[in-house]
């Protein structure tokens, strides 16, 4: 402690609150860092389908779709815009025979994208959770990015096709993601009686708990938020 300008000086303190500041300083260059890189860009080609996948989990929801099946363009959009997640999805499948192969794929390639971009996993909130309404519909989603892909589906749909997509197959879209992404997910309709509003529902849900989810908090940047220490 010397004194300095007639006033003490303590060179401690100010050595500590200059530690303090670079710390901090070192967080907010992470998380800067990180969500540059949070990034993911799957190539996906088999007899069946060819499947080209990129996102950006720090986007502002700008979507490019085209997978030759409407009603799921339709929804993949809505994913993109409500969980502010760039996307770009172009499939071309083997739809003369069906739609499955086509909806499981994309399904695989988006989940494998946003598995790609969450790296470590360091610093994300990881649990999301969303309620959806559409009108006379509510969903409600949960979601854990726990590295233990689960899926729970309880939605019942009365109508054979959507468009010309099978409805049939958006349970499966849903599993596919689920397990490539390598997420916990949990989507339920609480009640609704229009077959679009009940699955649109479900995708708004979604995005807005992955939303949640993949969100970097300042205050864990550097952590992996589990007590195993990895996801």
């Amino acid at each position: 402690m010397l004194f300095g300008h007639g006033r003490l000086v303590d060179f401690r303190a100010c050595e500590i609150k200059i530690l303090v500041a670079l710390s901090q300083l070192a967080k907010c260059v992470h998380v800067a860092i990180s969500a540059a890189m949070r990034t993911g860009s799957i190539s996906r080609k088999t007899n069946e389908t060819s499947i080209d996948v990129e996102v950006n989990l720090d986007g502002t929801g700008v979507y490019d779709v085209s997978t030759g099946i409407g009603f799921l363009d339709h929804m993949l959009e809505q994913l993109s815009r409500h969980s502010l997640i760039d996307l770009k999805v172009k499939a071309v499948g083997d739809l003369h025979i069906d739609q499955h192969h086509t909806t499981e794929d994309t399904g695989i390639a988006i989940g494998e994208a946003v598995l790609q971009a969450l790296g470590d996993k360091r610093g994300i909130t990881r649990y999301g959770t969303a309620y959806a309404p559409m009108d006379e519909t509510l969903t409600r989603c949960a979601l854990d990015i726990s590295g233990r892909p689960y899926f729970v589906w309880k939605v019942s749909l009365g109508m054979p096709r959507l468009g010309e997509w099978d409805t049939e197959l958006i349970e499966h879209w849903f599993h596919s993601f689920a397990t490539s992404a390598g997420i916990t997910l949990h989507i339920e309709n609480l009640y609704g009686s229009n077959n679009h509003h009940i699955v649109e529902s479900c995708y708004k849900a979604l995005a807005r708990a992955l939303r949640q989810a993949v969100e970097i908090d300042p205050r864990k940047a550097d952590a992996i938020p589990s007590t195993k220490g990895t996801l």
